[in-house]
């Protein structure tokens, strides 16, 4: 699957799924860099690291 090829790659993820998803994803949220439940926190995470900027 794509999200552990790019961990053994060493790659970061980002990963976006929904609460009624969080138990079958855990494996792969261990693997990530940062775990969204909507758009809006993935583009805040975007935002702190590719700026540093925290968002109010």
């Amino acid at each position: 699957f794509d999200a552990g090829y790019a961990a053994a790659l060493g790659k970061s993820l980002i990963v976006l799924h929904g609460a009624e998803h969080q138990h079958a994803l855990k494996e792969v949220d261990a693997a990530a860099l940062a775990v969204a439940q909507d758009p809006s926190q993935v583009v805040a995470i975007l935002t702190y690291i590719l700026s540093g900027d925290l968002p109010a």
